[in-house]
C-alpha cells in the first residue's frame, strides 16, 4: 500500500460529539486531546513520516472564554507530556502559527519542547496553534519583502521559493493527504499554500472517536487515487 509521507488533519467535531453524549463541549476537547497521542503513534507505525494537526485556529479566540481557557490548559498539559514522548519515540515536534498572543508560560513550553526534540528524526509531529493560512501567507510575504528590500530588490524578484522559505512549514514537505473529521468539507483556512496538490479525505467520524482504523481507511483511499501531476 502506498502510504502518504505527510498527512495533515483538521481535528473537528470535539464540541458536537460531546453534546451528542450529553456532555459539555470542554469534555469533547479533553477526549480529543487524548486522541492526539493515539493517532500520532498509529501514523508512525503505519509509516507516515510527517503528521500536522490543526489544534487551534486564529478564529478560535472568538469561542466562549471558558472553552478557550480549557483548550489552552489542554495544550499546555500536552506539551509538557510530549517532552517525554518525543524522547521515547524519536519524535521531533514543531508548533506553527502566530505565538505572539499566547501566554509567556505557553511560549516557554513550546520553546522547551522544540529544543528537546530538534534533533530527532524518527517521526515529525507539527501542531498548528493560533494558526490561519491567510495569516501565515501575509507574515511570510512581509518577511520575503523585507529580505528583498535589504538586498536592494523590488517585488518583481518575488518567487514561490522565496515566499515558501518564510512559511511556518519552510522545512517540511507539503502534505500528500488532508483529512477532516466530523463531516464538514472545507479547509477552514488551513495550510492554504501547502495543500495546493494534496488529496482531500472527509469523514463523518468526529475527532474524539477517530480511530486507528479510521486513519487506515483514509490511507487506503489515498492509495486508490491516481495522482498525476501536470497531467490534463
Amino acid at each position: 500500500m502506498k502510504v502518504p509521507n505527510h498527512v495533515a488533519i483538521i481535528l473537528d467535531g470535539n464540541g458536537r460529539w460531546a453534546k451528542s453524549q450529553g456532555k459539555p463541549r470542554t469534555y469533547g476537547h479533553k477526549v480529543g486531546a487524548e486522541n492526539v497521542e493515539k493517532i500520532s503513534r498509529a501514523a508512525q507505525a503505519m509509516g507516515i513520516k510527517y503528521l500536522t494537526l490543526y489544534a487551534f485556529s486564529t478564529e478560535n479566540w472568538k469561542r466562549p472564554q471558558d472553552e478557550v481557557n480549557t483548550l489552552m490548559k489542554l495544550l499546555s498539559a500536552y506539551l509538557r507530556k510530549c517532552q517525554k514522548d518525543s524522547v521515547e519515540n524519536n519524535m521531533r515536534v514543531r508548533i506553527i502559527g502566530d505565538r505572539e498572543p499566547l501566554s509567556d508560560d505557553l511560549k516557554k513550553e513550546i520553546h522547551d519542547l522544540e529544543e528537546i526534540s530538534k534533533n530527532f528524526d524518527g517521526f515529525h509531529l507539527t501542531i498548528a496553534v493560533n494558526y490561519g493560512g491567510r495569516d501565515e501567507i501575509i507574515r511570510s510575504a512581509r518577511k520575503a519583502f523585507d529580505e528583498l528590500l535589504s538586498e536592494g530588490k523590488d517585488s518583481s524578484s518575488l518567487t514561490e521559493e522565496l515566499l515558501g522559505k518564510h512559511l511556518d512549514t519552510y522545512d517540511l514537505p507539503d502534505p500528500d493527504l488532508m483529512i477532516r473529521t466530523s463531516g464538514e468539507e472545507r479547509l477552514s483556512n488551513y495550510l492554504l499554500w501547502q495543500l495546493a496538490y494534496a488529496e482531500f479525505y472527509f469523514t463523518s467520524v468526529p475527532w474524539p472517536i477517530f480511530s486507528n482504523e479510521d486513519l487506515k481507511l483514509a490511507v487506503e483511499e489515498y492509495d486508490r487515487r491516481n495522482r498525476r501531476f501536470g497531467a490534463v
